[in-house]
């Protein structure tokens, strides 16, 4: 199975926040695999004002909020960013059992969250409410979730936690920070939809260093060097991996070109003077991807309005906010030099 760690106020406004996909770990001895999401709660609530938990934990506490949580646990929570996403995943696995009734390679979805155990029947009525089918709870009491993430062979971790993405990173975890768009575009039921930008994030930083310390004309030197040269693999690699496995179930049954699930490389490379690298790395991987997009600087957010992904993953947040103001949901991947670019810039802004 496809396995996917999720902070739980991702998939639903009001909790504490992450997501992890994961191959399951059943306790038996087979090569099945699975991808674990885990969401977080938050993540997928639909307002950006803050929630009536979130005053009563910062104003009064613990107690008073796992009392909160206890008198109102009849009451669901609402749909949050991620929650289309949820629902995409959910789609394909109804898909895949039509097609393969006996077959274990489905997402599976983990829902994370540091609230008590107390507060797991608002999340399980929250969950039959919005009739999702999420059976894996990870409910950490305020400790980190990172240490459970590697025993759940989690595939994909997503949280409005920053600090835990990047423990996950460096854990050798796919992983990434989730963010709130300024409006929700709407997006397809029926097929999931993935975009990926490229360096730093399917690829390594290599390229991206080069961009940074010698500028765009040695960078273009750079990569007709080394055309033939594959690029590294970024954090995100083995999650497109997951999703091509699950893709070619589907091309099995004659269904490559109504699959279920679709994924695309948005790059802001130049397909003519540095895209050749790229896509010849992949190829050599074994990895395809459906679309890709070499934009040459051009702005994403407009691509990505017409692609209407469920998720989008980059490593700088000039994208991820500019994504987020078209309405996409875009996730942050806080890997690579870009980080270190990031945080002078705003120190420098600061100053």
């Amino acid at each position: 199975m496809v396995k996917m760690s999720q902070d739980s106020v991702q998939v639903m406004s009001g909790q504490v926040k992450e997501i992890q996909v994961s191959p399951s770990s059943n306790g038996d001895s087979r090569e099945s695999w699975e991808e674990r999401e885990e969401f977080d709660q938050d993540h997928l609530g639909l307002t950006t004002k803050p929630k009536p938990e979130q005053k009563v934990f910062e104003q009064k506490g613990v107690e008073e909020y796992l009392r909160y949580q206890i008198e109102h646990e009849n009451e669901p929570f609402a749909p949050g960013p991620a929650f289309p996403f949820v629902k995409a995943l959910e789609a394909v696995n109804a898909h895949m059992r039509e097609l393969y009734p006996e077959s274990e390679e489905l997402f599976d979805i983990v829902l994370v969250t540091y609230n008590h155990a107390h507060v797991g029947i608002r999340l399980i009525n929250t969950i039959n409410h919005h009739n999702l089918f999420i059976e894996r709870f990870c409910m950490t009491g305020g400790s980190s979730p990172i240490g459970y993430l590697k025993a759940w062979h989690t595939n994909l971790y997503l949280s409005a936690d920053a600090d835990k993405v990047r423990e996950a990173l460096a854990e050798g975890i796919a992983a990434a920070t989730m963010f709130m768009p300024e409006k929700l575009t709407e997006v397809s039921e029926s097929q999931l939809r993935v975009a990926f930008d490229g360096d730093a994030v399917l690829f390594s930083d290599e390229s991206e260093r080069i961009f940074k310390a010698h500028g765009l004309d040695k960078f273009f030197e750079h990569e007709r060097e080394n055309e033939d040269t594959l690029l590294d693999h970024g954090p995100l690699k083995g999650f497109l991996e997951a999703l091509g496995k699950l893709q070619k179930k589907f091309y099995a049954k004659g269904q490559r070109l109504n699959c279920p699930i679709r994924t695309y490389l948005v790059t802001a490379r130049s397909a003519a003077s540095s895209g050749i690298r790229a896509l010849k790395t992949l190829r050599a991987w074994g990895l395809e991807i459906d679309e890709a997009l070499f934009l040459a600087g051009a702005p994403k957010g407009p691509m990505l309005e017409k692609i209407r992904p469920h998720i989008y993953f980059d490593d700088q947040m000039f994208h991820v906010e500019g994504a987020a103001e078209m309405g996409t949901i875009a996730a942050h991947v806080p890997y690579g030099i870009a980080q270190k670019h990031n945080h002078k810039q705003k120190n420098s802004v600061g100053k």
